[in-house]
């Protein structure tokens, strides 16, 4: 698995013919953006489509020189780009006869506080799942194991240690190190020069 930082993705993307940047950048933003369009009420074609033109909308304007970080995170831009795209694919089968007069489609869409907190959760989660890939690589099975346990345990440390057959303390590092490793995968990932 090839480690590449926000800010490669995007030195990379002014390239118009380089078409690794494109695959980069939907392997890294796409499942987000679906998610969050399925959770604004489209259904799994439509979000697709909305991720689609999500991308697409992003690289165009962020090749015209759109986006500033000094006016805010990539996260925020892209979000404002996927919440829009998701309210003209709602407008689009608006305007089409739905096949049963109840369905999801018809509920209320949620205003763009609620939308905030949606993009904002599926981007957490997006993130940590890919440090976390990360961190499994670079660290020993065992080591991996011990923090995944003490993460899900309800006993806390002591339960997990006697499962593995390991001494407390090795939890506690095992923990310690993981998670440190993860805060800076996740820094990097996100960094944008």
């Amino acid at each position: 698995m090839d480690w590449i930082t926000t800010s490669t993705i995007l030195h990379d993307l002014r390239d118009a013919t380089n078409e690794a940047a494109w695959r980069r950048l939907t392997d890294r933003f796409r499942r987000p953006i679906i998610a969050f369009a399925l959770r604004m009420g489209l259904s799994a074609a439509d979000a697709e489509d909305a991720a689609q033109e999500t991308l697409t909308a992003f690289v165009e304007s962020f090749r015209r020189g759109a986006y500033d970080p000094a006016r805010g995170r990539l996260s925020r831009w892209l979000f404002g780009i996927a919440y829009h795209q998701a309210l003209r694919e709602r407008r689009r089968r608006a305007q089409q006869p739905p096949c049963q007069p109840e369905t999801s489609f018809w509920n209320k869409l949620p205003d763009e506080r609620e939308a905030s907190w949606c993009w904002d959760a599926e981007w957490e989660q997006a993130l940590l799942e890919e440090c976390l890939a990360r961190a499994r690589l670079e660290f020993e099975p065992e080591t991996f194991r011990a923090f995944e346990c003490a993460m899900r345990a309800d006993g806390g440390a002591d339960d997990v240690a006697r499962q593995l057959g390991i001494p407390v303390k090795t939890v506690y590092n095992a923990k310690h190190r993981v998670l440190k490793r993860v805060r800076e995968l996740r820094a990097e990932l996100e960094e944008v020069v």
